[in-house]
Protein backbone atom coordinates (compact mmCIF):
# COMPACT_ATOMS: atom_id res chain seq x y z
CA UNK A 1 0.00 0.00 0.00
CA UNK A 2 1.21 3.45 -0.90
CA UNK A 3 0.21 4.93 2.46
CA UNK A 4 2.30 2.41 4.38
CA UNK A 5 5.34 3.18 2.19
CA UNK A 6 4.73 6.88 2.72
CA UNK A 7 4.75 6.54 6.53
CA UNK A 8 7.86 4.35 6.43
CA UNK A 9 9.67 6.92 4.28
CA UNK A 10 8.53 9.76 6.54
CA UNK A 11 9.76 7.92 9.64
CA UNK A 12 13.11 7.21 8.02
CA UNK A 13 13.48 10.87 6.99
CA UNK A 14 12.78 12.01 10.57
CA UNK A 15 15.33 9.50 11.88
CA UNK A 16 17.95 10.72 9.38
CA UNK A 17 17.37 14.28 10.53
CA UNK A 18 17.80 13.20 14.16
CA UNK A 19 21.16 11.60 13.33
CA UNK A 20 22.27 14.70 11.41
CA UNK A 21 21.27 16.92 14.34
CA UNK A 22 23.26 14.70 16.70
CA UNK A 23 26.29 14.84 14.37
CA UNK A 24 26.03 18.61 14.29
CA UNK A 25 25.70 18.79 18.07
CA UNK A 26 28.68 16.50 18.60
CA UNK A 27 30.81 18.53 16.17
CA UNK A 28 30.36 21.57 18.42
CA UNK A 29 31.81 19.71 21.41
CA UNK A 30 35.50 20.39 21.30
CA UNK A 31 37.76 17.45 21.92
CA UNK A 32 40.96 19.33 22.68
CA UNK A 33 41.84 19.70 19.01
CA UNK A 34 41.49 22.97 17.14
CA UNK A 35 38.80 22.59 14.50
CA UNK A 36 37.31 25.46 12.48
CA UNK A 37 33.83 23.99 13.09
CA UNK A 38 34.23 24.88 16.79
CA UNK A 39 33.34 28.47 15.92
CA UNK A 40 30.28 27.63 13.78
CA UNK A 41 27.84 28.72 16.48
CA UNK A 42 29.56 32.07 17.10
CA UNK A 43 27.57 35.04 15.83
CA UNK A 44 29.30 38.32 14.98
CA UNK A 45 27.57 41.70 15.05
CA UNK A 46 28.00 42.54 11.36
CA UNK A 47 26.72 46.09 10.81
CA UNK A 48 23.93 45.57 13.31
CA UNK A 49 22.82 42.07 12.38
CA UNK A 50 24.04 38.82 13.95
CA UNK A 51 25.98 36.87 11.32
CA UNK A 52 27.76 33.49 11.57
CA UNK A 53 31.51 33.92 11.92
CA UNK A 54 32.20 31.86 8.81
CA UNK A 55 30.34 34.51 6.76
CA UNK A 56 32.58 37.32 8.02
CA UNK A 57 36.00 35.63 8.14
CA UNK A 58 37.97 32.56 7.13
CA UNK A 59 38.70 30.16 9.96
CA UNK A 60 41.68 27.86 9.58
CA UNK A 61 43.57 25.46 11.81
CA UNK A 62 47.31 25.32 11.03
CA UNK A 63 47.92 22.79 13.82
CA UNK A 64 46.08 20.84 16.54
CA UNK A 65 46.28 23.67 19.10
CA UNK A 66 45.68 26.88 17.10
CA UNK A 67 42.90 28.55 15.14
CA UNK A 68 43.41 31.55 12.86
CA UNK A 69 40.43 33.78 12.14
CA UNK A 70 41.14 36.19 9.29
CA UNK A 71 38.31 38.72 8.80
CA UNK A 72 37.42 39.74 5.28
CA UNK A 73 37.17 43.33 6.55
CA UNK A 74 39.80 44.58 9.00
CA UNK A 75 37.18 46.72 10.74
CA UNK A 76 35.52 43.52 11.99
CA UNK A 77 38.52 42.26 14.01
CA UNK A 78 37.27 43.80 17.27
CA UNK A 79 33.70 42.55 16.75
CA UNK A 80 34.85 39.01 15.95
CA UNK A 81 37.21 38.97 18.93
CA UNK A 82 34.38 40.16 21.19
CA UNK A 83 31.98 37.53 19.81
CA UNK A 84 34.49 34.71 20.43
CA UNK A 85 35.26 35.96 23.93
CA UNK A 86 31.54 36.24 24.78
CA UNK A 87 30.70 32.78 23.41
CA UNK A 88 30.39 29.87 25.83
CA UNK A 89 33.46 28.17 24.32
CA UNK A 90 35.86 29.44 27.00
CA UNK A 91 38.40 30.64 24.42
CA UNK A 92 40.72 33.62 24.77
CA UNK A 93 41.35 35.19 21.34
CA UNK A 94 44.46 37.31 20.64
CA UNK A 95 44.48 40.02 17.99
CA UNK A 96 47.65 40.79 15.98
CA UNK A 97 46.10 43.55 13.86
CA UNK A 98 45.66 41.31 10.80
CA UNK A 99 43.92 38.25 12.23
CA UNK A 100 42.75 36.65 15.46
CA UNK A 101 44.80 33.84 16.92
CA UNK A 102 43.13 31.39 19.30
CA UNK A 103 45.23 28.93 21.28
CA UNK A 104 43.27 25.87 22.32
CA UNK A 105 44.25 24.79 25.84
CA UNK A 106 44.91 21.15 26.74
CA UNK A 107 41.83 19.56 28.32
CA UNK A 108 41.92 18.50 31.95
CA UNK A 109 40.63 15.08 32.99
CA UNK A 110 37.63 16.69 34.70
CA UNK A 111 36.81 18.69 31.56
CA UNK A 112 37.08 15.52 29.43
CA UNK A 113 34.58 13.75 31.70
CA UNK A 114 32.19 16.73 31.45
CA UNK A 115 32.51 16.80 27.66
CA UNK A 116 31.77 13.07 27.54
CA UNK A 117 28.60 13.66 29.58
CA UNK A 118 27.66 16.46 27.19
CA UNK A 119 28.19 14.12 24.21
CA UNK A 120 26.01 11.47 25.86
CA UNK A 121 23.25 14.04 26.38
CA UNK A 122 23.39 15.08 22.70
CA UNK A 123 23.14 11.48 21.47
CA UNK A 124 20.42 10.62 24.00
CA UNK A 125 18.39 13.57 22.69
CA UNK A 126 18.91 12.16 19.18
CA UNK A 127 17.77 8.70 20.28
CA UNK A 128 14.63 10.23 21.79
CA UNK A 129 13.93 11.91 18.44
CA UNK A 130 14.36 8.57 16.66
CA UNK A 131 11.98 6.88 19.10
CA UNK A 132 9.46 9.71 18.62
CA UNK A 133 9.61 9.11 14.87
CA UNK A 134 8.95 5.41 15.50
CA UNK A 135 5.97 6.24 17.72
CA UNK A 136 4.48 8.62 15.15
CA UNK A 137 4.89 6.06 12.37
CA UNK A 138 3.33 3.29 14.47
CA UNK A 139 0.41 5.57 15.42
CA UNK A 140 -0.21 6.34 11.74
CA UNK A 141 -0.01 2.63 10.87
CA UNK A 142 -2.54 1.77 13.60
CA UNK A 143 -4.85 4.46 12.22
CA UNK A 144 -4.53 2.84 8.78
CA UNK A 145 -5.42 -0.52 10.28
CA UNK A 146 -8.55 0.97 11.85
CA UNK A 147 -9.42 2.35 8.40
CA UNK A 148 -9.34 -1.18 7.01
CA UNK A 149 -5.74 -1.82 5.97
CA UNK A 150 -4.72 -5.52 6.16
CA UNK A 151 -3.39 -6.48 9.60
CA UNK A 152 -0.47 -8.50 8.23
CA UNK A 153 0.68 -5.52 6.10
CA UNK A 154 0.54 -3.26 9.17
CA UNK A 155 2.47 -5.78 11.30
CA UNK A 156 5.13 -6.06 8.59
CA UNK A 157 5.38 -2.28 8.38
CA UNK A 158 5.71 -2.01 12.18
CA UNK A 159 8.55 -4.55 12.02
CA UNK A 160 10.21 -2.43 9.33
CA UNK A 161 9.84 0.68 11.50
CA UNK A 162 11.45 -1.18 14.42
CA UNK A 163 14.35 -2.29 12.18
CA UNK A 164 14.85 1.33 11.10
CA UNK A 165 14.74 2.46 14.71
CA UNK A 166 17.34 -0.14 15.76
CA UNK A 167 19.57 0.89 12.86
CA UNK A 168 19.45 4.61 13.68
CA UNK A 169 19.88 4.05 17.43
CA UNK A 170 22.98 2.00 16.59
CA UNK A 171 24.21 4.91 14.45
CA UNK A 172 23.80 7.18 17.47
CA UNK A 173 25.75 4.73 19.64
CA UNK A 174 28.53 4.61 17.04
CA UNK A 175 28.68 8.41 16.90
CA UNK A 176 28.91 8.55 20.68
CA UNK A 177 31.65 5.94 20.98
CA UNK A 178 33.69 7.74 18.28
CA UNK A 179 33.26 11.10 20.04
CA UNK A 180 34.09 9.61 23.46
CA UNK A 181 37.34 8.13 22.14
CA UNK A 182 38.15 11.48 20.48
CA UNK A 183 37.54 13.35 23.75
CA UNK A 184 39.42 10.93 25.98
CA UNK A 185 42.48 10.67 23.70
CA UNK A 186 45.18 12.90 25.16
Amino acid sequence: MEEIEFYLAAAEEMMKKAVEAAKSGLAKIRAGKAMPSMLDGVMVDYYGSPTPINQTASVTSPDARTLFVKPWEKTLIAEIEKAIRNSDLGLNPQNDGEQIIISIPQLTEERRVNLTKQAKAVTEHGKISVRNARKEANDELKALQKDGAPEDAIKGAEDDVQKLTNSYVKSMDDLLSHKESEIMTV
